[in-house]
This record gives C-alpha cells, structure tokens and sequence, in this order.
C-alpha cells in the first residue's frame, strides 16, 4: 500500500509524485464541503477512485450513485488537517469558477500534470485523410492533449506552468457557454508538444494513472 500521506502538523504534508498526482485528481474531480473538513472525490471510473484511495492511504467506503446513463462513483473522507493543507495550497470550496494557481513544488510539477490530464483531460488520436485524395501519401497520425477548466485563471496558470516547467507550449480558447451560461476553456498541445508532455508524463511503467487513457498514447507510439 502506498503510504505518502503522513501528516506532521496541521497544514503541513510531505510532498511526493504520489500526492502530487492525488492533488491533480482533486483540483478536476474534488471539492471541498463548507463544513471545513470532508473532501469529495467522484468519477466514473472505478480505477480512478481506487487509486486516490490507495495513495491517500483512506479506508472510507466507495459509494455509487447510478442512473439511467452511468454510473458514477464516490469517495468522501473527512480530515481536517488535509482539508486545512488543500486550502493552504490553493483549493477552496466551490472551486470550479474560481480556482486559480496551486502551490505545488516544480519537482512534483509532472506528477501533478497527470492527475490533472486524468481527471479534466483528454488524449485524442485519429487518422487525418482530409488531402488523401490529392495524394494517398498526405495521410497523417494526429495526436492532441487538452486539458478543461471553467476557470480562466486556472487555465492561464496552467499554461505558464506547462511552459516554464515543462518546456510546452499550448493553445489557450474559450468554448462557447453552456446550458448553465459558462464558458469552458481548453488549453490544447498538438502532436509534436503533446508526445514531447506525455513522454514526460508516464516516465516509467509503475505510475498511478488511468490506464485507459495511457493506453491511448502508448497504442499511438507503438503503431
């Protein structure tokens, strides 16, 4: 069992890629309760929950909540030390139009990436055969990273971060405004930024991550 969550003092956590990546998950599927103490986790993916909660170390019960379309599963625990140190480093409550920078150590930096990819992310390939009939040579592999927030401040961030840290430089827009009057913006790599981003995101074979959607990349090099 992964054991990186050892609080020292109120606020206080050691940093590992560990809980980097459990924070990366948080940021996208989290929230914050305004009672000051419980962290929610959702997802629809099983894989998704069981690997927070292995990392986080937790012993509270997965929940289902099911409807016509899907099911999706949750996970809350409360911690008022963890829940004190998230705010400390840039969540808070209600957190999906305002959420802005996290404060997260550069080294742990990629962990934290791939939680992000994995919560709010995406990895998109297909075969570009626009100009084939031009030429059946102008066929193409395309690959794209996005990553999604409704929180424009976030996104810039998330940007510059990428940038500075990473070395990658990707495209900032705006969607259009939902059913509820919100914009999403997505911040999107092509082919060359996003192999270069995800090379660097699964540095090795034994990382937690959403193994549908590293498989999408590996099919893509591997082919």
């Amino acid at each position: 069992m992964i054991k990186d969550f050892k609080p020292k003092k109120v606020c206080a956590f050691n940093w590992s890629p560990n809980l980097a990546y459990a924070v990366g998950l948080i940021v996208t599927d989290g929230s914050l309760s305004k009672n000051k103490k419980c962290v929610t986790f959702t997802s629809k993916d099983i894989e998704q929950i069981s690997n927070i909660k292995i990392i986080l170390n937790m012993k509270a019960k997965i929940g289902i909540n099911k409807n016509k379309l899907s099911e999706v599963y949750r996970l809350q625990f409360s911690n008022k030390q963890f829940y004190d140190w998230l705010l400390s480093i840039g969540l808070t409550p209600n957190k999906s139009l305002t959420i802005s920078k996290i404060k997260i150590p550069n080294k742990y930096f990629i962990d934290f990436i791939r939680g992000h990819l994995d919560g709010d992310g995406s990895i998109t390939t297909y075969i570009d055969k626009y100009n084939a009939t031009k030429n059946e040579k102008y066929v193409y592999k395309r690959l794209f990273v996005r990553f999604i927030s409704a929180s424009q401040k976030h996104m810039f961030w998330l940007q510059q971060k990428l940038a500075r840290v990473i070395h990658v430089d990707g495209r900032l827009h705006q969607s259009k405004i939902n059913d509820v009057g919100n914009s999403m913006y997505i911040l999107k790599f092509g082919k060359k930024e996003s192999l270069k981003l995800l090379d660097k995101i699964y540095y090795n074979d034994n990382l937690p991550c959403l193994s549908r959607k590293r498989l999408v990349y590996t099919n893509f090099i591997d082919n």
